[in-house]
């Protein structure tokens, strides 16, 4: 198929769920392509008990292609590190990257481990990038790494890389962070194509890749089975792209401008109850004043986190909602309504539950059932169309927009970025095809993490 590059998943070649001892046999000492050439294909006998590198370099010469996967790593240490773990060995979440004769020419250490008692975190974070005949500059990073500032966001924002590869073994979250969803918005917010692959383990909620340009999305998403599907894409090459600006960034729904690009040609394999409480909420001077005084907002856990929440109760309208210093807004007009419930929510504060990050986030998202008991609950398909533009005034300029429709569908906003002197960041979208299950934006503040 005339395929460049193919991106594995995070644990798919060991698995998961191991403890430190048990992983042992699985690791293989991964030297450093930095200061080591070597195709394991053609020289397996200049490191020992490297089967695994081995047959991925085969693999990767016999096939013409670049090659990323992931495998755990081990490093020896002795007492001279202070650091060394009193078995004398780091152990790694491993990516490695093997041009398409074979050579390894990268290897990146996980930094942010989810729950992985059997790995280290590397001392010093890894901002890895590889450069390719065909495409430029790729960063590599993996699943949790997403979420944070290192290396995710520095690789683009330091290393002027344009393409990502990302492994993962992502549990979907609803209603904000779905791995689709989380793919697709990373894309957009920095204007380079995305290269993920999830492992795909439905019952543990793991499914979803996807290969993303900033105006297309190629992707698998699957809950009802374990058949997985091999997705390949051609991708225009992207160019690196400062932080985003007071400058509109409007979204192309399709690729007729960007035919005359260079291609390039990739692929990879691949609910919670909400507490609810009432209280009508007095912020006077926080907030511009776009609600009815009568209007009652509530509380419910979303996500693990307990957002503020004002519920759409007309046809079209302006809403407003409040949580601490962050102020959402939303602009709406229901064209196809079928008796869904709609909140405008609002969160402003740390994530403490599976890592902890600090996080604003601004979204409309469809409720379970027409209770508003029900908002937060996981929701799948929506019949509601509706026509909006949300915005908010968040402190932070990393903002990642996204659209998820009915049937885990994606579908790309029209116009997003800041406005009103950068003081407030919005998302538009009219004349969706199926319904909508959120609208979100998600931001993230890196320099409040540590506080």
């Amino acid at each position: 198929q005339g395929v460049q590059i193919i991106v594995f998943p995070e644990d798919g070649i060991h698995g998961f769920n191991y403890s430190r001892e048990s992983i042992y046999h699985f690791l293989e000492t991964i030297p450093d392509p930095r200061s080591v050439k070597w195709n394991p294909c053609l020289e397996p006998q200049a490191f020992n008990n490297t089967e695994v590198l081995q047959r991925l370099s085969c693999m990767a010469k016999e096939g013409r292609m670049y090659l990323v996967a992931n495998m755990p790593d081990k490093q020896p240490c002795n007492n001279s590190d202070p650091h060394c773990p009193s078995d004398g060995r780091y152990q790694f979440n491993t990516d490695v990257v093997f041009s398409d004769d074979g050579t390894l020419v990268a290897r990146y250490h996980k930094q942010n481990l989810f729950f992985e008692f059997e790995f280290d975190t590397p001392r010093e974070v890894e901002h890895v990038v590889f450069d390719t005949p065909f495409a430029g500059k790729f960063g590599v990073f993996t699943c949790f790494d997403l979420l944070f500032y290192e290396p995710a966001v520095s690789l683009i924002e330091k290393h002027a890389v344009q393409q990502i590869v990302f492994p993962t073994a992502w549990m979907n979250l609803l209603p904000l962070l779905t791995a689709i969803q989380s793919q697709r918005a990373f894309a957009t917010a920095f204007n380079v194509n995305f290269l993920a692959a999830n492992l795909h383990h439905p019952i543990l909620r793991m499914t979803g890749s996807g290969i993303y340009s900033p105006s297309k999305s190629v992707y698998y998403h699957n809950e009802e089975n374990e058949e997985g599907k091999l997705l390949v894409a051609e991708l225009p090459i992207t160019s690196p792209t400062k932080p985003q600006t007071d400058q509109v960034l409007q979204m192309e729904s399709h690729l007729d401008s960007l035919k005359s690009s260079s291609p390039l040609v990739v692929t990879g394999k691949g609910s919670h109850q909400p507490g609810l409480h009432c209280a009508k909420e007095e912020r006077e001077g926080q907030c511009q004043d776009l609600l009815d005084p009568a209007t009652l907002s509530f509380h419910a856990i979303i996500m693990y986190d307990n957002y503020t929440i004002t519920p759409l109760t007309e046809p079209m309208g302006n809403l407003q909602v409040c949580y601490k210093s962050l102020c959402c807004y939303l602009t709406y007009e229901l064209t196809a309504a079928h008796k869904e419930q709609y909140v405008l929510v609002a969160f402003d504060d740390p994530h403490t539950v599976e890592g902890t990050f600090y996080i604003q986030v601004c979204a409309l998202i469809k409720c379970a059932g027409p209770g508003l008991d029900t908002c937060g609950v996981a929701v799948k398909e929506a019949t509601s169309i509706i026509d909006f533009k949300l915005w908010g005034n968040f402190s932070t300029k990393h903002i990642f927009p996204d659209i998820l429709a009915s049937k885990m569908t994606l579908d790309l906003p029209d116009s997003i970025g800041w406005e009103n002197n950068n003081t407030t960041y919005h998302m538009s979208k009219k004349g969706m095809t199926s319904g909508l299950i959120t609208a979100g934006l998600y931001g993230r503040w890196y320099e409040r993490d540590s506080l």
